[in-house]
């Protein structure tokens, strides 16, 4: 599932390449009803976490998309590439269309709706209005282990489990540990901040910016770091990884 700085990459791209411009909405698929958004003027594609906010002029409802574990966009520079059967929602200009295609959700959201799932998620951490004290006060407050915390999207919003392994392995904290302090919370948040940014402008997971394409933990048998064998297990329904040298329990 594509974490939170891909979504946020892709959300800058399309504000960039879309808001302030008439759009041409259509469903190649047919499952999503684009005719009300058809000719309208988008003005904001935001980023929430691990969802997308397509906003339009005069209180149109707004295009709520999850990308779910399939979703997918394609980018074309020449609109009249034709679109593939199965894109559910072709936003184009002139100059440009993006095509959704495979998404968990694609739905029309009204504000009261919208207001509901931002009151669902914690702060994100690529958010300018993210609040670093409500982030820490609700890891905090977490009554489970911290590596669960991370992944509840009503925590911290956009926390995928590479990010997971990977944020975990930079502040040392092994993921089973429960009760983390407000200062190791806050430590752990800044380090979101700080990578997250790096992967969405290199559109990857980047937890060594001196070597971007590699992982310390993450889907490996050994720590880059020490060379001790990684551990697995499950944890909040996904594989948690851990060095035992550099994260002690």
């Amino acid at each position: 599932m594509p974490e939170g700085h891909l979504i946020h990459r892709h959300a800058r791209e399309q504000h960039t390449a879309l808001s302030g411009r008439t759009v041409r909405a259509s469903s190649p698929q047919g499952r999503f009803e684009a005719g009300p958004y058809d000719g309208r003027t988008l003005t904001e594609v935001e980023a929430l976490g691990k969802h997308l906010l397509y906003h339009f002029e005069n209180g149109l409802p707004a295009i709520h998309v999850h990308l779910g574990m399939r979703g997918i966009y394609l980018h074309h520079d020449d609109p009249t590439t034709p679109p593939r059967p199965g894109t559910r929602l072709r936003l184009a200009t002139d100059n440009t269309a993006y095509d959704l295609i495979a998404p968990i959700r694609c739905e029309p959201m009204d504000a009261p709706a919208v207001a509901t799932l931002r009151d669902s998620l914690g702060p994100d951490p690529l958010r300018d209005d993210a609040s670093p004290s409500e982030a820490v006060r609700r890891l905090t407050s977490f009554r489970g282990p911290v590596g669960a915390g991370v992944l509840d999207q009503g925590v911290w919003a956009g926390i995928g489990n590479a990010w997971r392994a990977e944020l975990l392995f930079l502040v040392g904290i092994h993921p089973g540990t429960r009760n983390v302090d407000a200062s190791t919370a806050l430590r752990l948040w800044e380090a979101a901040a700080t990578y997250l940014a790096l992967g969405r402008d290199a559109g990857q997971v980047v937890s060594d910016p001196s070597a971007p394409d590699e992982r310390w933990v993450y889907k490996r048998e050994h720590c880059r770091r020490c060379g001790t064998p990684v551990e697995t297990w499950q944890l909040a329904s996904r594989t948690a990884y851990a060095c035992p040298h550099d994260q002690p329990p």
